[in-house]
């Protein structure tokens, strides 16, 4: 039986209905006609109907027991209504680190099918970061950590600070994800799909797993990954309408 102090048991589910109104300028997620709140007593507004949406249907979803572990758009959108606001700054510095130590920058030494690989998917991510974003990121061989120019990492911080505080969050948690500012910002400029993400972030993942096999703790954590990459992908195309 579980405690009922434990912090971390699943609420019983306490409403029927959950339906989406105009809330100012943006849409409020309703459960029997009330705004749920967010931990730091934030409405449950989101800035699209479609995003709102999104959130609706993971309240919907919900069996006869909440569990919060299958609602992340839920969770990102209390992320952008409680933490972002006011703690922006330190979100862009925390996007900016990712890209410092960009995933996708460290290619292989070996063997020439790995590399290879490595090309043909982080190459054309590296080359449209720098196209379209003027984002100039510095390759490197094998895992020790590489400096990138100060210049780029700057120029991402100035292109991250208009975003409104959604989007941020977004791409915060698409970063962390992938490992990857690269990966989030293209995500989020629809260059990739959530499938395409997953496949440049653990790249060097499924190569050994091709060769090796899987084990189910790595499967697990790869449906897992996939399950929010979706997410993701989801949210900023939600945000785009």
């Amino acid at each position: 039986m579980t405690d009922a102090k434990d912090p971390l048991r699943r609420p019983r589910r306490f409403y029927t209905d959950v339906s989406l109104e105009p809330d100012g300028e943006g849409f409020a997620v309703r459960l029997d006609g009330r705004t749920p709140r967010t931990p730091k007593s934030h409405p449950l507004v989101l800035p699209t109907r479609l995003l709102a949406d999104r959130i609706a249907d993971e309240w919907r979803g919900q069996g006869d027991m909440i569990d919060y572990n299958t609602m992340p758009a839920t969770r990102l959108a209390h992320t952008a209504l409680d933490v972002v606001p006011k703690a922006r700054a330190a979100t862009i510095e925390g996007v900016a680190r990712y890209a410092g130590a960009d995933l996708i920058c460290y290619f292989a030494d070996h063997p020439a099918s790995l590399i290879h690989r490595q090309e043909k998917v982080w190459g054309p991510l590296l080359d449209w970061a720098q196209e379209t974003h003027g984002l100039a990121f510095v390759r490197t061989t094998g895992i020790v950590h590489r400096e990138q120019p100060p210049e780029t990492l700057a120029r991402l911080s100035n292109l991250l600070e208009p975003l409104d505080d959604f989007a941020l969050a977004g791409l915060a948690f698409a970063a962390a994800l992938f490992g990857s500012a690269v990966i989030a910002l293209a995500l989020r400029d629809d260059r990739i799909k959530a499938e395409g993400a997953m496949g440049a972030a653990r790249l060097d993942e499924i190569f050994q797993e091709e060769r090796w096999g899987v084990d189910a703790e790595a499967e697990s954590k790869a449906d897992a990954m996939a399950i929010e990459a979706v997410m993701a992908e989801r949210w900023f195309a939600a945000l785009a309408r």
